[in-house]
């Protein structure tokens, strides 16, 4: 079962785009540190105060797959340089 997630960020006191790719880049590579998943910006990369993150995991079950993209989008909320906004788009394959 493949599982895939996108969701949009908004992150405060970010002044330019260098302030901005120093915040992404710290959070993705701890949450790839962390979590079983493939995740990158994907939307929003010359935009200074938003992204789009897109998440990906395989896992034998979807049970399984949906616990590992919950606890990847938990660990992302739980940063207070951003605040997720709008919906979460889920896929399953």
């Amino acid at each position: 079962m493949i599982g895939f997630a996108q969701c949009e960020f908004r992150i405060y006191h970010s002044q330019s785009l260098k302030d901005k790719r120093s915040v992404v880049k710290r959070v993705l590579t701890r949450a790839k540190q962390k979590f079983n998943v493939s995740i990158a910006e994907v939307a929003h990369q010359d935009v200074w105060q938003r992204t789009g993150i897109a998440i990906v995991t395989v896992a034998a079950a979807r049970k399984r797959a949906e616990r590992e993209l919950e606890e990847t989008i938990e660990f992302l909320d739980s940063f207070p340089e951003w605040e997720r906004i709008g919906g979460t788009h889920y896929e399953w394959l």
